[in-house]
């Protein structure tokens, strides 16, 4: 009796995720915000294709805990993903940059306080990588996690086995 119990719940659970349909709103606070600390420059350009920057981007994403709320690959969960093609604030770096650093209604803290600039440009170019916008040339070859296998020079060759 319990099983089904515990199916009914999942089965219900899981009739209800849905993916939300996001279109671009334009925050009024962006129009007219005089001081802001977010400007596009070219010199701010560098971190969307600088591999060190990606992979710093990358380090911040999880010391600030934003897997907590997007997911450890940015596929959502109680934040929304950031997987997408298409981003309700927009998708370009000084859009994501913003976002990081005034934060967003209904949930998205603001970082303005926790983050230095070039923090927020670092993890807004790690960010861009997950919905496959950054260079692939500039996006980090290696996961940060240390490897359990022995270098290749000292491992022991796989016996030989002719092809059939």
């Amino acid at each position: 009796m319990s099983s089904r119990l515990i199916l009914f719940v999942m089965l219900a659970l899981l009739g209800a995720c849905s993916r939300e349909d996001r279109s671009k709103v334009t925050d009024a606070r962006a129009e007219g915000a005089a001081g802001g600390a977010v400007v596009s420059s070219p010199a701010q350009a560098q971190y969307a294709s600088n591999a060190y920057q990606i992979g710093e981007g990358q380090r911040l994403y999880r010391w600030m805990n934003c897997s907590g709320c997007h997911g450890a690959t940015g596929g959502g969960g109680m934040g929304v993903p950031l997987m997408d093609a298409e981003w309700r604030y927009g998708s370009s770096m000084a859009d994501i940059v913003e976002t990081i650093d005034r934060g967003r209604p209904n949930g998205m803290p603001a970082f303005h306080n926790r983050l230095t600039g070039q923090q927020m440009w670092q993890l807004a170019a790690y960010v861009r990588t997950l919905s496959g916008l950054a260079p692939k040339d500039a996006v980090p070859s290696r996961g940060d996690e240390p490897s359990n296998k022995a270098p290749i020079t000292q491992r022991t060759p796989a016996p030989f086995e002719p092809a059939p």
